[in-house]
């Protein structure tokens, strides 16, 4: 299943996608949490996992037929599907050698998982605006990655088990200030502008995605392919770098992990391609979906 949030006026939305028309996120009918005909959660004192398992229980049992009826119509917007992460979203770097290789990078983190974070309030949804930030950076770049949603409670997670601890994958876009990213010499201050970790449209459900590895990563830029790779050829799986960041750290449901990008971001040009105003950059991600944003 396809979770995600939306916002209607002043109502925050959680629902379940269950039908998409061409791919048009205009023309999505989502069974909604959050009216008289199943439950109203918002005002209670849930996570977002406890939220969507709730709802996934309640459609198991129903017809999604009876759902039709749920379908928003007007104005509204994506937010992000989990909008208040326990911590802030925990971020791996360098984790395709190309990558690191086309940035310049000496160190390929092939010997141990390059680790970062970046706060909430870079979060923002599917079709969410970019802020440029122009007074701060002149080469901003992006970052296309898959993003693990953590389901359940745990620390010293083993390999072996790690998968059992994810709730879903989601589609998160790495903004990056590269010139801050060098000026201050670490990844935080350039990663972690407002705005810079666009992330949707929606979270897939383990369960949905046989096999994660299979999966590939296209970031697109005003419509030319600039990243397409396989997961499978991250350095270090998502067992890994769950078992490895659960050493120490106890993870939580809804935390979310971006596992890296592949080769093909702006820096990695020669001259470099940054992102300018009115770019639009869409990530998608096979089994999962597409995630656009769009620099004001």
């Amino acid at each position: 299943m396809k979770l995600a949030q939306i916002k209607q006026d002043d109502k925050i939305i959680l629902g379940i996608i269950h039908k998409e028309k061409n791919f048009d996120i205009q023309l999505l009918e989502l069974a909604i949490l959050g009216t008289n005909k199943v439950s109203n959660l918002l005002h209670v004192n849930l996570n977002n996992i406890d939220q969507y398992n709730y709802l996934r229980n309640r459609i198991t049992y129903l017809d999604l037929t009876y759902y039709d009826s749920c379908q928003i119509n007007g104005d509204y917007r994506f937010l992000p599907p989990i909008l208040n992460p326990p911590k802030n979203i925990i971020c791996v770097g360098k984790n395709y050698r190309d990558h690191a290789a086309e940035t310049g990078d000496r160190n390929d983190g092939s010997e141990h998982i390059v680790l970062f974070s970046k706060p909430q309030t870079t979060l923002i949804g599917n079709r969410g605006k970019i802020n440029a930030h122009s007074e701060l950076t002149n080469a901003l770049d992006y970052e296309g990655e898959l993003a693990v949603v953590i389901g359940k409670k745990g620390k010293n997670i083993t390999e072996d088990e790690a998968l059992n601890y994810v709730f879903g994958y989601t589609i998160l876009n790495d903004v990056t200030a590269r010139d801050l990213q060098s000026k201050h010499n670490q990844f935080f201050f350039g990663k972690s502008l407002d705005t810079f970790c666009p992330i949707g449209p929606w979270i897939v459900e383990k369960e949905d995605i046989s096999n994660i590895k299979d999966c590939r990563i296209i970031t697109v830029v005003n419509g030319e392919i600039r990243q397409n790779d396989l997961v499978a050829n991250m350095t270090f799986s998502v067992e890994k770098i769950i078992s490895t960041i659960s050493k120490g750290i106890t993870l939580e449901p809804g935390d979310i992990i971006a596992t890296g990008t592949p080769a093909g971001v702006g820096k990695g040009f020669n001259p470099p391609r940054y992102l300018k105003t009115g770019d639009e950059i869409t990530i998608t991600i096979n089994g999962i979906g597409s995630l656009s944003n769009i620099v004001k």
